[in-house]
């Protein structure tokens, strides 16, 4: 079954449908379902699919060709065209008069063992364009080449493309519809510990508890995740090892350059270079303070929830788990799975306050979100607050995200307002979330307060559970 990518469909029928020359350029980490929400939209088209190989110009030309003739007699045919641009002439000649769709997956591949293919490609584009009714579409996994030498200001192809989508992971609401049989704790369970990468998904058996799901996944060596995170870097990176030591030294709280460097035992440089790295693939995010620009607050954590249960749990639990003690292993990590879902209930609170503005209900109007931490002059101390949100000079949201088995006291609710008065904005909404509810203390305190929402987890599922528009 089909879930999700409504927008990314419906961006590339209206493409479809100009009945033009039309260009998009789709990318995105590996895993994360391009080819799925390519071959869901081909499906009903008449459409050339192509997919490069990590191989030389040869091979690829020659799978080109084929793929081609296939499309064209419905036979497969063992015939070469002579190069590249012989071959996309062809293309472009079929769709002088028909709608075509041209996809070429995994482009980077073809394009670095045939250097001369991007200059083809504008070439013929150029030529082309006023005339053809046919859609290209360029897909790749390697988000730096494909920002670099396609998207890029100055690589052959840019200015010619007339859309492009960076394929995301899938958010909350759309991990839900994935497993509608299990409760809301459980989706969130699954949320945090496998995240929104689609491929992922597919290995959780909903006939089963998150707990077995956990102990077949990542705690079974012979499961097809177990080494995942491991495999992923080696195809992406040059030196895996570090780039682990990094990742587990983030996954274990280090959060600071100089935290993490004092953790690897590398200088601060050599760390830097191997974060930004990390960020261009998409697995580790780069925050500063809400509103800061100084990047000498920055820190750093794991942006793919199941990178950041992996490094969390498995490498110390590895000696267990390659014995077969699957059981042990889930008892050694059961005490910590509350403590770690803090983090993934604060993302899940942020995406419900996104989907609130988005249906025009939430009292700010806020055009971002995000955490902030600092010191608070009154006591001389740091502070942090889990969401902030700005609507203009005097308006400001803030938030405060509670994942536990007790209901949220009105001690929270004070200190939430206490952080608020740090900033100096006029009007003032907080937003108290809670797993389990709220003491009876709290709400008679929230009632008493101006602009005060307390949001357990089963209204948040409401809101996440209402039909897309």
């Amino acid at each position: 079954m089909f879930i999700g990518r409504t927008r990314e469909l419906a961006a590339l029928d209206r493409l479809y449908q100009s009945d033009r020359f039309e260009f998009a350029v789709i990318y995105g980490r590996r895993r994360v379902g391009k080819t799925t929400l390519i071959n869901q939209f081909i499906n009903d088209k008449k459409a050339i699919y192509f997919m490069g190989v990590e191989s030389n110009a040869k091979q690829n030309l020659e799978n080109f060709s084929r793929s081609i003739l296939e499309m064209e007699t419905g036979f497969k045919a063992e015939t070469t065209f002579l190069s590249f641009q012989a071959a996309l002439e062809m293309v472009f000649q079929l769709a002088g008069h028909q709608r075509l769709v041209l996809v070429i997956d995994e482009y980077p591949y073809v394009a670095r063992a045939s250097a001369s293919l991007a200059s083809t490609l504008q070439l013929l584009i150029d030529q082309y364009k006023e005339t053809s009714k046919l859609m290209l579409i360029l897909c790749g996994s390697s988000m730096s080449y494909m920002e670099d030498h396609v998207l890029a200001y100055k690589a052959p192809l840019y200015g010619r493309r007339t859309a492009q989508m960076k394929i995301l992971p899938f958010d909350f609401e759309e991990v839900c519809r994935c497993f509608p049989g299990y409760s809301a704790e459980e989706q969130a369970l699954v949320y945090g510990a496998v995240g929104g990468t689609p491929q992922y998904l597919l290995q959780i058996d909903d006939r089963l508890s998150v707990a077995e799901n956990i102990k077949n996944t990542f705690l079974d060596p012979t499961s097809a995740l177990f080494e995942e995170p491991e495999n992923l870097l080696k195809q992406e990176v040059r030196e895996p090892a570090l780039y682990n030591a990094i990742i587990s030294a983030i996954a274990n709280g280090a959060s600071r350059l100089s935290e993490i460097s004092s953790k690897v035992g590398e200088n601060t440089n050599v760390c830097a270079a191997y974060l930004k790295n990390l960020l261009g693939l998409g697995l580790v995010q780069k925050e500063i303070p809400y509103g800061d620009q100084a990047s000498r607050k920055a820190v750093y954590a794991i942006s793919d929830n199941l990178f950041r249960f992996w490094y969390r749990f498995v490498p110390q639990n590895s000696s267990i788990i390659s014995r077969g003690a699957k059981e042990l292993a889930f008892q050694r990590i059961e005490p910590y799975l509350s403590e770690y879902m803090g983090n993934v209930f604060e993302q899940i609170c942020m995406q419900y306050l996104w989907k609130l503005l988005l249906a025009g209900r939430s009292p700010v109007f806020f055009s971002e979100l995000g955490r902030w931490w600092g010191t608070d002059p009154r006591e001389k101390k740091q502070t942090e607050i889990d969401i902030m949100g700005v609507q203009d000079k005097t308006t400001a949201l803030f938030g405060e995200c509670k994942w536990t088995n007790e209901k949220v006291d009105q001690g929270v609710l004070k200190t939430l307002v206490s952080r608020s008065q740090l900033f100096s904005y006029t009007e003032v909404h907080l937003f108290l979330f809670a797993k389990t509810g709220f003491t009876q203390g709290c709400r008679e305190m929230a009632e008493t307060l101006d602009h005060v929402s307390l949001i357990s987890f089963t209204e948040m599922m409401e809101l996440f559970r209402e039909p897309q528009v």
